[in-house]
């Protein structure tokens, strides 16, 4: 037997509506009921508000008789439109006139001849107007239940900016309940009635007092492009102690009706505070337009971006070369879309390829050739050496000397910070190529031949993002939950983007290929000079891990763990961008530094390269290896992963690093 609770409850739902019902008739009645005296005073103000209460009661029942035929007592308020207020103007007009002949008929005299329209109007103002103040209401607390509390930071003038764009979007979910400002006496005043809560050195006390007073807000949203760097990694700490999600404005120049309050969160690459670095565009232009220009390794990250900016400048040939199908296709479909005027070749060819390389040059005589490829992930070439010393040295030769024989104007080389005091396999390859390259141009500015090849080369660290590197690699393991392994809590790495670290490449192939340069660094590119790209101070690799937690909005070591495995094969704790004796020297590039590392005849390293290329096709590694010191004897190998000679306590490690001290590598490379 079912008992009388589980009957109610079955049947509850099919009564909800009735007293809905109920309801909607009382509050009509009620509405009808103050109607008819406040319709009889409009219309004969002397007679007062006093009334009987049949008069009351008359008005209210007239009005749920004639509401019925437009099912007025059925109407949702909350979703009150169009068709309802007619609806409600109906049974208005039909009440007024049902209680006129009312009181007609029951010898009360109307106090006017307009009383039935004055009524009618009455009716509809109270009727409708509670309607559609009862739907906007809900609305408005609906809206500000899902609305975002946010608080904005950054300059006053691009929060305004921010606030009024605001403003004109209807279909917002944002609701600004502060701004923390960048100057000083702006605390208590108010932009657009929304109060300055503080400078943002201040946020932790600012949040902290939000905190106490229970109006956290969602989010922080930086509104200022400039803002970046240390100062922002400190908001995002203090954010992620709060459990605050920290996001970033368009910029406001940029605003378009579709997107002019979206949100979007902080790209890792404004952690690095790099300033932009104003570029010789015209020169750049100059130099590729009208031109062939060959990229080796052009699938890859740098070669790829490389293609990309050069493609945009007008060469008349564009030749992509790489020993990977797919990378070029990918390259090749992004290149259709973009940039599909321009010339281009798709060549698949191994850069150890002496022949097929030599056929290549022959015939496309390229005038200009940027070196990218290279086998770069440091792991890898410590256990397959011969390998790496084939693609880094000999592949480089290869490349060289096949595009001076066939006319290159200048040969381009990308290397690596890693190529500097190198503990790897792969850093004293690629030092042995930019001595190659070095002993190259060399030759070429001091024959004095205006059609000699210069052989420029391009040192810097590492770029965000690039394959094989760690923070594809930390936002892979963040999507699995973690946890984020670095190799030492001390690794240091410098880090640039790749687009800015490409165009200063370019940059570079300018002043090289320029002759006279100015702060007398054209003695320096006589005498062998590689210029550096200046990347700034270096960063922790466990702090950058740390952000990249914080910017998923987690929290490190809680949310996500962080896990350190050691140093690996050839790796070092830091990485150094000079030599001991390579002071760098600036150039008149912002941007671009150059170094003077130590240079062997060209004869020298010739026959160096020889002996370690035959020993690497014979598969004799030790006697390779042995060759390869007598080249690079600043070549300390660290083939088991050994941590050496940390720094001091405190000490930062410097971009200018003394012979004897001996550093090491990172968690992944991510050099060019």
């Amino acid at each position: 037997m079912v008992s009388q609770r589980s009957r109610l409850q079955h049947y509850y739902p099919r009564f909800r509506p009735l007293n809905r019902i109920a309801v909607n008739v009382l509050l009509d009645g009620a509405l009808a009921a103050l109607a008819a005296p406040l319709a009889r005073w409009l219309a004969a103000p002397q007679d007062g508000l006093l009334h009987p209460l049949w008069f009351l009661a008359g008005g209210g029942i007239s009005l749920i008789v004639s509401g019925l035929p437009f099912r007025i007592p059925q109407q949702y308020w909350r979703f009150s439109g169009v068709s309802d207020l007619l609806g409600i103007a109906g049974a208005s007009v039909a009440s007024a006139f049902l209680f006129s002949i009312g009181l007609v008929c029951a010898g009360f005299p109307l106090p006017s001849v307009t009383f039935p329209i004055i009524y009618a109007l009455v009716l509809l103002v109270l009727l409708g107007g509670l309607r559609v103040s009862y739907r906007l209401a809900h609305r408005l607390a609906a809206r500000q239940a899902n609305q975002q509390r946010v608080v904005l930071i950054g300059a006053d003038t691009v929060a305004d900016l921010y606030l009024r764009a605001l403003e004109r979007s209807r279909d917002t979910n944002i609701r600004i309940v502060g701004l923390v400002g960048q100057g000083t006496h702006q605390v208590g005043r108010r932009i657009q009635n929304v109060p300055i809560l503080g400078h943002v050195d201040e946020i932790s006390l600012i949040l902290e007092r939000m905190s106490k007073a229970g109006t956290l807000p969602e989010a922080l949203v930086i509104t200022d492009a400039g803002f970046r760097g240390r100062a922002l990694g400190q908001v995002l700490n203090v954010a992620a102690d709060y459990g605050i999600s920290v996001l970033r404005t368009p910029v406001m120049t940029d605003l378009t009706p579709a997107d002019q309050v979206q949100l979007r969160p902080i790209p890792l690459e404004d952690l690095l505070n790099r300033p932009q670095v104003p570029l010789d565009h015209a020169g750049m232009e100059r130099l590729i337009r009208n031109r062939t220009v060959l990229v080796t390794g052009a699938g890859g990250t740098i070669g790829s971006e490389l293609v990309r900016q050069i493609a945009r400048l007008g060469p008349a040939c564009l030749v992509l070369l790489d020993h990977g199908e797919f990378e070029l296709w990918q390259i090749d479909v992004e290149l259709a879309d973009c940039v599909p005027d321009i010339p281009r070749r798709m060549v698949v060819a191994d850069v150890r390829d002496e022949a097929r390389i030599e056929a290549v040059m022959a015939h496309f005589k390229p005038e200009l050739v940027f070196h990218a490829a290279a086998l770069k992930h440091v792991p890898i070439v410590e256990t397959n050496p011969a390998e790496g010393l084939l693609t880094n040295v000999h592949g480089t030769r290869v490349v060289a000397d096949a595009a001076a024989r066939h006319g290159a104007a200048a040969m381009i080389v990308i290397s690596t910070d890693k190529a500097v005091n190198p503990s790897s396999l792969m850093g004293a390859s690629k030092r042995a190529a930019e001595m190659y390259c070095q002993a190259l141009d060399i030759q070429a500015r001091a024959s004095g031949q205006a059609h000699a090849m210069r052989c420029i080369t391009v040192r810097f660290g590492n770029v965000l993002g690039s394959t094989g590197s760690v923070v594809p690699l930390f936002r892979r393991q963040l999507e699995r939950g973690g946890p984020l392994t670095v190799t030492h809590p001390e690794m240091r790495r410098y880090f640039m983007t790749v687009p800015e670290a490409v165009g200063l490449v370019l940059q570079a192939s300018v002043r090289g290929t320029a002759g006279k340069l100015a702060t007398g660094t054209d003695d320096l590119l006589r005498h062998g000079g590689i210029f550096v790209l200046d990347m700034g101070e270096p960063v922790k690799i466990v702090d950058l891990a740390r952000q990249m937690v914080r910017l998923a909005g987690l929290k490190p070591d809680e949310d996500v763990a962080i896990r350190f495995t050691g140093l690996r094969a050839g790796e070092k704790l830091y990485e150094e961008l000079f030599h001991g004796r390579e002071a760098p020297v600036p150039t008149d590039a912002p941007g671009l530094l150059m170094a003077t590392p130590r240079v062997v005849e060209l004869a020298d390293v010739r026959a160096a390269v020889d002996q370690i290329t035959t020993y690497a096709r014979n598969g004799d590694v030790q006697a390779a290896l042995q060759t390869l010191v007598l080249l690079v004897p600043e070549f300390d190998h660290n083939p088991n992963g050994e941590v050496r000679a940390l720094a001091p306590a405190g000490a930062k490690p410097s971009g200018v690093v003394q012979d004897e001290q001996i550093m090491a590598d990172g968690t992944e490379q991510m050099a060019p």
